[in-house]
């Protein structure tokens, strides 16, 4: 199905943000052997994809407003359509040159969500969904959740809080009542691919507590487009507004529920 004017443009900043960031990653990479790291470079990757994606979108679409992980809310002239942008989900994957790392771009009308990119440069493995329409890879593959419904068979994703975040006793709970149910558990380091990969039914669920809008919105999309449930870690639909997120197909994410509730 060819995308629509509104799918080209987010592709378009997504794309032109990730050669960058492709760029960007290659000096990480080089840069690895140094001793003062670099940190201080990767926050300037992370500033200048955002301007890229911020001047791109807003010359599409003058008047739409933003959300973003470094320039935080700017009001546009149009109130009813906001672009959620994370410029570089995965920033501390992107610091230790490890290659799973995404742009990821949302839209919101009217205060639903509406389309959603997750772009990886490294791999270029580009995510599109737009409500209604679907939820695509690269254009061609049509996205589904995957159809297992047992948490036995289940590998289910998760985001583990790292020095300095809230919520270490409560994962560590979680962990261990999910551990013991699953047939594996991960940790990827970018919240954006995780929900891009449960849309793409490589991953059976995944929970995460403590994220930014701008985490979550694109792959929201992505999953529902896919066929999934997102909700928040108690079952309701609050994910964007308290961060706490909850994915997957009817029958994992009921399961997970149960299980985190206890």
């Amino acid at each position: 199905m060819p995308a629509s004017a509104l799918m080209n443009v987010m592709i378009a900043a997504a794309r032109k943000a990730g050669r960058s960031l492709a760029r960007d990653f290659g000096e990480v990479e080089h840069l690895q052997v140094s001793v003062k790291g670099p940190a201080n470079f990767v926050s300037a990757a992370d500033l200048k994809a955002e301007d890229i994606i911020f001047k791109e979108l807003s010359k599409a679409r003058p008047g739409y407003g933003f959300l973003m992980e470094e320039r935080g809310e700017i009001e546009g002239v149009d109130k009813t359509h906001r672009w959620i942008v994370d410029p570089l989900d995965g920033t501390t994957n992107f610091l230790h040159g490890i290659p799973h790392f995404a742009i990821s771009i949302g839209l919101e009308r009217e205060g639903v969500l509406v389309a959603g990119v997750v772009y990886n440069p490294a791999t270029d493995e580009l995510f599109t969904a737009e409500k209604g329409k679907g939820a695509f890879l690269n254009d061609k593959r049509r996205l589904r959740v995957a159809a297992r419904k047992a948490l036995a068979d289940a590998v289910v994703v998760t985001g583990i809080p790292h020095r300095g975040r809230p919520g270490h006793p409560r994962f560590m709970q979680e962990m261990s009542t999910v551990m013991m149910e699953v047939a594996g558990l991960r940790r990827s380091g970018s919240a954006a691919l995780d929900l891009a990969y449960v849309a793409a039914g490589r991953y059976d669920g995944y929970w995460e507590r403590n994220l930014k809008p701008w985490d979550l919105a694109a792959g929201i999309v992505l999953v529902r487009e896919a066929g999934g449930l997102v909700s928040d870690v108690s079952g309701k639909d609050t994910a964007l507004a308290t961060g706490d997120v909850l994915a997957g197909n009817s029958a994992i994410t009921k399961a997970l529920l149960t299980l985190l509730a206890h």
